[in-house]
C-alpha cells in the first residue's frame, strides 16, 4: 500500500474526529455526529473533485474512506470525555488534517493536468472547505474568516510542495517537508496569536473625530 494513500486515509480519520468534536452539545445524537464528521472529512475533497471534473468522487470510488470516517467517529465517541477536555485536541486533529489534505489535493490537481497555480488553490480547497462547511453547519464563524492564519498556511505548504517538485525532490520527502511546514505555521500562529495584516486599516479615534468635524 502506497504511503500517500495511507496518509490520505489517516487525514480522513483526523478530519472525521475534528468534525465530531466540533459539535460539543449534550443532546447531540448519533446521526448529527456522523453527519458532521462525514461532511468535515469529505467536504474539501468533494469540492475539489467537482471543480476539476474528477469522477467518481474519491469517497464514492473507494469505500475505505467511508470506513476511515466511521472509525474516526467511533473513536471520538469512545474517548469523547477525554478528548473534549484537552484544550488543543481539536486544533491538533484539524491541523494534521489540513497539512495532509493540502498536499494530497495539490498532487491530485497536478495529476489531472492543471497549472501549478490552480493546483495550489485546489490543495487549499481540499484542506479548508470541509472545515468551512462544518463551522457553517454548527453556527460558528468559519475559521478561514477569523484573523488567525489558516488557509494561508495551506497555500504556503502547497507552494513549497510545487517548488520542491520543480527541483525534483523525492516525492515522499517533499510530502513530509511541505506538510510539516503547514502544521508548523498553523501551530505557531495559534501559539503566538499571529495573523495576516488587515485589508483595510482602521483610523484612530482622534483622526475620525477631526474628519467628522471638518478639521
Amino acid at each position: 500500500m502506497q504511503l500517500l494513500y495511507v496518509l490520505e486515509i489517516v487525514g480522513t480519520f483526523f478530519f472525521a474526529i475534528s468534525g465530531t468534536l466540533a459539535v460539543n452539545k449534550k443532546d447531540q445524537d448519533w446521526f448529527e455526529a456522523i453527519f458532521i464528521g462525514f461532511i468535515t472529512a469529505i467536504g474539501g475533497g468533494t469540492v475539489r473533485d467537482v471543480l476539476l471534473g474528477s469522477y467518481p468522487l474519491v469517497w464514492i470510488g473507494d469505500i475505505n474512506f467511508v470506513y476511515a470516517i466511521l472509525v474516526g467517529i467511533l473513536f471520538s465517541h469512545l474517548f469523547f470525555n477525554f478528548l473534549i477536555h484537552l484544550k488543543k485536541t481539536l486544533l491538533f486533529f484539524d491541523t494534521m488534517g489540513i497539512a495532509l489534505f493540502t498536499i494530497l489535493g495539490t498532487e491530485k490537481a497536478l495529476s489531472l493536468g492543471v497549472k501549478p497555480e490552480i493546483a495550489a488553490i485546489m490543495g487549499m480547497f481540499t484542506a479548508v472547505m470541509g472545515g468551512v462547511i462544518r463551522d457553517t453547519m454548527t453556527n460558528e464563524t468559519p475559521v478561514i474568516f477569523r484573523r488567525e492564519i489558516y488557509a494561508t498556511a495551506c497555500l504556503a505548504g502547497a507552494t513549497c510542495y510545487l517548488l520542491l517538485d520543480y527541483f525534483l525532490i523525492y516525492r515522499n520527502l517533499n510530502f513530509v517537508i511541505s506538510a510539516t511546514l503547514i502544521a508548523g505555521i498553523r501551530l505557531l500562529a495559534v501559539k503566538y496569536n499571529l495573523s495576516i495584516p488587515r485589508f483595510r486599516k482602521e483610523k484612530n479615534e482622534k483622526a475620525e473625530n477631526k474628519e467628522r468635524n471638518g478639521k
